[in-house]
């Protein structure tokens, strides 16, 4: 990265303190750097690293009307990495780590490949899911295609799973009807583009959270950005042209946030080492933080 101007105006997003026990942050980053199962090639193993020196190009700010300093309103830790997250053990670590967390009222795993999902959703016990991925993640084994899979095998409901952005072209026939037959709730990239991101949002919290505005029950959130148009996410090995549009995905990712029942969300299948030479995928994701720390800032 070139050398950032300095204006103590203008402060910058990221750099913050290493989470602690002795205070409860009100949002804690984790780095979890997985990549060994992916089911293609990729260095997916160095986005959180790449992603916390991205945000440093952005303000903490909501113009508002009023601005808003997230910086000022929010206190944000950031834990590090998880050590060598991939496979069983490295799993449990995951969800060691994020167990650890636990009174953040939301956690931001940094990934890595999508397997992290299984992990994070699992140290969370998050009880309702919501993907923003073109892909069902169903596949048999244990893989970056797999998570959503593992967590129905492992007892998660699927009637309060909500997978959006699911594209054509993108999937087999095979794992729709999987899908359909489990019982989740797909709403298709065509149907999130004829109905609008405020009515696909609502809809998704009602199911996630099992119908009940009231339930402290845990929403895990997962924003795989391949789910975005192959212009704005080149880094995604598995993006298509035709996906979401960069400003549709934050407006997902921060009207999902707002909800008091979302307590953890993943970023993840973005590969730093494939990006362009401007960082356009990398840099999204540095928003979509930003996006979920400015929900969880406007939450009631």
């Amino acid at each position: 990265m070139s050398a950032l101007s300095v204006d103590p105006l203008w402060p910058r997003a990221g750099g913050w303190p290493a989470s602690t026990r002795e205070e409860a942050p009100d949002a804690v980053l984790l780095g979890v750097p997985a990549w060994r199962t992916s089911l293609s090639p990729t260095g997916a193993g160095e986005t959180p690293a790449a992603v916390r020196e991205a945000l440093r190009r952005y303000s903490p700010t909501i113009i508002g009307p009023p601005p808003l300093d997230l910086n000022a309103v929010l206190r944000i830790a950031d834990a590090g990495d998880v050590d060598e997250p991939d496979g069983r053990e490295g799993e449990a670590r995951v969800r060691d780590a994020v167990a650890e967390l636990a009174s953040a009222r939301l956690l931001i795993a940094l990934g890595g490949d999508n397997s992290a999902t299984y992990a994070v959703a699992q140290g969370r016990r998050s009880r309702g899911l919501i993907t923003l991925d073109a892909h069902f993640d169903l596949r048999d084994g244990e893989s970056n295609g797999s998570p959503v899979r593992r967590l129905l095998t492992e007892g998660l409901d699927p009637r309060r799973v909500v997978q959006i952005g699911i594209a054509d072209f993108a999937n087999s026939a095979a794992y729709a009807r999987r899908a359909l037959e489990a019982g989740i709730t797909v709403i298709t990239l065509d149907e999130v583009r004829r109905r609008g991101t405020p009515a696909v949002v609502g809809d998704a919290l009602r199911i996630a959270g099992g119908g009940d505005e009231g339930s402290r029950d845990g929403i895990h959130l997962d924003i795989d950005v391949d789910v975005c148009d192959r212009s704005v996410a080149p880094g995604c090995p598995a993006s298509v042209p035709g996906g979401l549009a960069a400003w549709e995905l934050r407006a997902l990712v921060r009207g999902v946030a707002r909800d008091p029942r979302v307590a953890s969300a993943d970023i993840v299948e973005v590969d730093a080492t494939a990006d362009t030479v401007d960082a356009r995928t990398v840099r999204l994701a540095a928003l979509c933080v930003l996006e979920l720390l400015a929900g969880l800032a406007e939450r009631p």
